[in-house]
């Protein structure tokens, strides 16, 4: 085997090795060194789900939202996007919202953002809020901002929505909150 042939077999094994769990790099020396741990988070809101309409409407809501250990303090330096989309025949629209504000208490998540991407003119650089509760053995639930406001002219605050009183449609939904502990200072 060529010395060439030799380096890309061993620059492969060991982005294998990396891929499929990071569990050691590969160092020159005989002790391999543990590869850093996965980042933590301090709260994230992430999949996707159908709401249930008996009508028919298609309704489509996707997360993939998350608060970094080092902005725990902070749920207004959230990062990620969120999408939702209802459509009905010929009729219906999408969003795309950049996350600005996310919380989690045990397995509900509320999470707000602006708009950066729709084909629905009432929802353009509008301020959006969701919550979502990721029911354990059940159908997990929806509520969001524009059920009771106008998004051209009442203005969401940041990290505000209403209580989730939609169903998601059985066998669709797949929502993951990680719950989110804020430190109380000690003095």
């Amino acid at each position: 085997m060529s010395r060439r042939t030799k380096t890309v077999a061993v620059a492969a094994a060991v982005l294998l090795t990396l891929g499929a769990g990071g569990v050691a790099v590969a160092t020159g020396d005989e002790n391999p060194v543990p590869a850093p741990a996965a980042a933590v988070e301090a709260a994230a809101l992430t999949g996707a789900a159908k709401l249930y309409r008996p009508a028919g409407d298609d309704i489509t809501f996707s997360f993939d939202a998350h608060l970094a250990e080092q902005d725990r303090q902070d749920p207004m330096k959230a990062t990620g996007t969120f999408r939702f989309s209802h459509y009905k025949g010929d009729w219906g629209g999408y969003a795309k919202v950049r996350v600005d504000c996310l919380t989690t208490g045990g397995k509900v998540a509320v999470v707000s953002g602006v708009v950066v991407e729709t084909d629905v003119k009432q929802f353009e650089k509008a301020r959006v809020g969701v919550t979502v509760h990721d029911v354990e053995g059940g159908p997990d639930r929806l509520g969001y901002t524009w059920m009771t406001a106008d998004p051209k002219k009442d203005k969401v605050q940041p990290c505000l929505s209403g209580a989730p009183f939609e169903k998601v449609k059985e066998g669709s939904g797949d929502f993951r909150v990680t719950p989110w502990e804020f430190v109380y200072p000690t003095e």
